[in-house]
Order: structure tokens, then C-alpha cells, then sequence
């Protein structure tokens, strides 16, 4: 007889994001001893209702929670995700006494301290494909397991730890995307994930993704990928986002992808968009990308001035920045530069001259974010803390009282640029339609995905693809 194991979805952000590592766990915990059943949050109305319904029909012996992000990453709305997960768990524990364990990306970046802030039993950090089975296994013999890799348990006060857990490259196997219900998300959300890799080598300073994904670069064959792609076109899905950190490093994985997608004709029924770093960017592969049903690319550059991308652990220059731009606009391939205005050594000189060179290079769209969220484990908070602490206080904006451990949101803004960066930012840029400011004057120019009503207003009358590229179709009444 198997046990019964209710899957949380807590994110409620709109418009709705696909939780695609859902659909990778159920391939494995369908081969346990568990039946998986899945609580989608993000989209229901009265979550209260379907948790009291799923409670009472199913009687869980175990319940799982994906945490996908700590907050938003944004200075503006600095919304701290946390506290919404911690009131879904909370409301739960009234309802079953089965264990709860919490996992997933954002819950890997501070597994110690989410699982004390939220009040789960256990939590996984890392990749939770080999771990969770492994764990829920061994919950009904004990209440203290050990000697799963990545576990996380709760002894009274403390939270103890057992590294991480990181898939391999062989054991990221192709999924048919059959757990979650992919096509009401496409409707509702626009787009749905695809993961070509795991894992990121590069040391941008301020950069969470080492810590919650790994840093050693773990491959999908190209042929799983594509497999992927088809399972998801046969449930009606046509628009895609690729999860990985970097889609071009390697970029002999990317050509190879691209290659698998044309090879089997996919390339005429599908849109993508991804993440990718500005080199390596090749003429090849920017041509492969366009050929295989690339619809747009996202390169975070940062900035554009030497020092400043230095400061970031940036391994690129402007003068690449300059090249990938030549490149997309060879290729004919939609693209955007994201900023990150005000990290260490920003000055007001260096912020107007990479807004200038934007405008020079010329890419679809340029995003500005202002400040830069200091995680803990990264670099930049490790600058932090060792800086004087009236230089710290100078430096930090958010929630900077009684956060030591940068838990909520808290900012760093170069103060060469003072208090209001955002509107310093947004005056630098006013009136000119290729960026996207901190905050949006006219509804189609802010730059926030969280809550974002005119997004979810799009994607309701039709529109379809990255929610960047969606608002740029909008602004240019495509």
C-alpha cells in the first residue's frame, strides 16, 4: 500500500509561474513508495478552501513545499515571499499532523534559516529528485532521518544540516511534464520552463544561483531536452522559457540543442526565449538559436562600465556587450540587456554612461533594476559585513534593522548615488521607450513581474512568450 504525499505549490505571484521542478520530482517519487498529489495554489481562488478539501479527502502522511523565491529581487516593492509560504504552512499544521517538508531553489539559498522561519519538519537543499524519495522513505521509521544528502531536520531550537544534494548529469532524465497541469498555466501564465542544465561556474558577486543550483555545471542530453519540448507541444504549449541560468555555457550544449530542436522539426511550432551570458555569444549560434525557434534572449550585462563589471566578478567587457549586440542584430534575434544599477563602485558618471551606450548598441529593450540584493553566501555580503559598520548602514536600504543574516530583502546602492537611486535611474531614461524603468511611470515601462496587472491582462486577451518580450509588444502595439 503506498503512502500519500500532498505537494504544495504556495507561489500566488501574477502573473502565475510554472513550477517546473515539480514535474521532475513526481518522475521519481512515481517509482516510490509515495503517491504524489499536487496542490497548486497558483491557481485557485480561496486556497484556504482547497487546502481544507485536500486535507480531508486525501490524509496525508506527508506534505511537501516548494519555495521558489525569498522575494521578489525588487527595491521597489522589496515583497518578501516568505512571509505568505510561512501562513500557507502554518495553516496546514491545523489541518494534518503528517510531517512537512520543504525544498526547491529559493529554499536552497538559506535552508537553515528558511526551515526554522517557515516551521517545517525537514527540508532538502539542493536537488530534491534523489533526496526527497530517500527521505520520505525513511520517515515512517523514524522521526529524526539520516544520511539523506541535503537533509535539513529540526533538533528544539537548532536546524542541522547535511550538505547538499546534486543530481548528475546521467540522472537528469528526460520528463514527459505530466505531473503538473502545464496548459492552464501556459493560459494563464503565458509560458511554461524548460531546464536544459543545472548548475552555474560563474562568480558574479552577488549571485544566488551557485548557492541554490550548484556550481559544477550538470548537462541534459540534447535529445531529453527535445523531448521535453514535444511532451509539452502535445499538450498545446507553444511558448517556452529556458530555466537555465546561462542557456550558452556551454555553448557547444546550446548548438547542440538548437541542432536536436531543428532536426525534428520543432523548430516550426515553437517560441522560446532564454537567459544567456554575452560570451561566449557566436555568430553560429545566434543563427542556430533564430533557426531552432529562438524568440528572444535576456542577457544580464549589468552594466557597462569596466569597473563596475569588475566589481561584479562580470568576466566580460563592454567591448562584448558591443559585439553580442552586432551578433543579435545580424541574426535578426530579438534581445534585451538587464542593468543592475548601484553595486560597488557605481557612480552617477558610470550610470549615465552605460545608459548612453545602451542607446548606442541598441537592443530590443533595456531592463533597469536599482540596488542590488544582497543574499546571504554570496560575495557581496561577505563585502558586506566585513565593511565599518556606519559605512554599512551608508550602503544598505531595505529591511537593514535586525537582518544581520540578510534573510529579508536588503539592498546594496553604491552611496556616490544617494537615497534615491530609483529616481535618479528613472530621469536618466524618462521618455525613452527602449527601457524598461524601476518604476513605471506609464503602465508598459514598469519593470516588475510581481502582481504585474497590465501582464496578466496581456496573457488573458492572448499574448504569449517572456514577459519582457510581452511588454514589448505592447509598447510597439504588436
Amino acid at each position: 500500500m503506498k503512502h500519500t504525499l500532498v505537494v504544495i505549490n504556495p507561489n500566488r505571484m501574477k502573473p502565475i509561474v510554472s513550477p517546473v521542478a515539480l514535474d521532475y520530482l513526481f518522475d521519481t517519487l512515481k517509482e516510490s513508495d509515495w503517491q504524489p498529489y499536487l496542490l497548486d495554489l497558483a491557481l485557485v481562488d480561496n486556497w484556504q478552501e482547497h487546502v481544507n478539501a485536500c486535507a480531508d479527502a486525501l490524509r496525508p502522511d506527508a506534505v511537501c513545499v516548494t519555495v521558489r523565491n525569498l522575494d521578489d529581487c525588487f527595491l521597489a516593492s522589496r515583497d518578501f515571499c516568505m512571509s505568505a509560504v510561512r501562513e500557507i504552512i502554518q495553516y496546514v499544521r491545523k489541518k494534518t499532523c503528517a510531517p512537512i517538508v520543504v525544498g526547491g531553489s529559493g529554499f536552497s539559498i538559506a535552508p537553515e534559516r528558511t526551515l526554522g522561519y517557515l516551521g517545517a519538519d525537514f527540508g532538502i537543499a539542493g536537488d530534491g529528485e534523489s533526496a526527497l524519495p530517500e527521505l520520505l522513505t525513511r520517515i515512517p521509521e523514524s522521526s529524526r532521518p539520516k544520511g539523506v544528502p541535503g537533509l535539513l531536520w529540526r533538533e528544539k531550537e537548532n536546524v542541522r544540516r547535511l550538505g547538499s544534494a546534486l543530481a548528475t548529469s546521467r540522472s537528469l532524465r528526460p520528463s514527459p511534464r505530466a505531473f503538473v497541469d502545464n496548459r492552464r498555466h501556459f493560459e494563464q501564465g503565458g509560458q511554461v520552463g524548460i531546464e536544459t542544465k543545472r548548475g552555474c561556474p560563474l562568480d558574479c558577486v552577488y549571485c544566488a544561483d551557485p548557492l541554490s543550483k550548484g556550481k559544477r555545471t550538470r548537462l541534459k542530453q540534447p535529445e531529453h531536452v527535445a523531448d521535453e519540448f514535444e511532451a509539452l507541444l502535445g499538450q498545446g504549449i507553444t511558448h517556452f522559457h529556458l530555466c537555465d541560468s546561462e542557456f550558452n555555457l556551454p555553448e557547444e550544449h546550446a548548438l547542440a540543442i538548437c541542432a536536436e530542436l531543428v532536426g525534428r522539426g520543432l523548430n516550426t511550432n515553437i517560441n522560446w526565449y532564454t537567459y544567456a551570458s554575452p560570451i561566449p555569444f557566436s555568430r553560429e549560434l545566434a543563427s542556430m538559436m533564430k533557426e531552432s525557434g529562438c524568440a528572444g534572449v535576456d542577457f544580464g550585462v549589468d552594466s557597462a562600465d569596466p569597473a563596475v563589471l569588475r566589481n561584479l566578478g562580470r568576466r566580460f567587457g563592454p567591448e562584448d556587450i558591443e559585439r553580442t549586440a552586432r551578433t543579435c542584430h545580424q541574426a535578426g534575434l530579438i534581445f534585451m540587456y538587464d542593468l543592475l544599477v548601484g553595486g560597488p563602485g557605481e557612480t552617477r558618471e558610470s550610470v549615465k554612461h552605460t545608459i548612453a551606450f545602451m542607446d548606442r548598441v541598441a537592443p530590443s529593450r533595456v531592463g533597469l533594476s536599482c540596488g542590488v540584493r544582497v543574499y546571504p553566501g554570496t560575495h557581496l555580503a561577505a563585502h558586506v559585513v566585513s565593511m565599518d559598520p556606519a559605512e554599512r548602514t551608508i550602503c544598505l536600504q531595505g529591511k537593514v534593522g535586525d537582518n544581520e543574516d540578510f534573510f529579508e530583502p536588503v539592498f546594496y546602492v553604491s552611496p556616490e548615488l544617494g537615497e534615491n537611486v530609483i529616481s535618479f535611474a528613472a530621469s536618466l531614461v524618462e521618455g525613452n521607450r527602449r527601457f524598461f524603468l524601476p518604476v513605471g511611470t506609464e503602465p508598459q515601462t514598469g519593470y516588475n513581474y510581481n502582481d504585474n496587472r497590465l501582464l496578466v491582462d496581456a496573457i488573458q486577451k492572448g499574448y504569449r512568450g517572456a514577459y519582457w518580450d510581452i511588454l514589448r509588444r505592447l509598447q510597439d502595439g504588436e
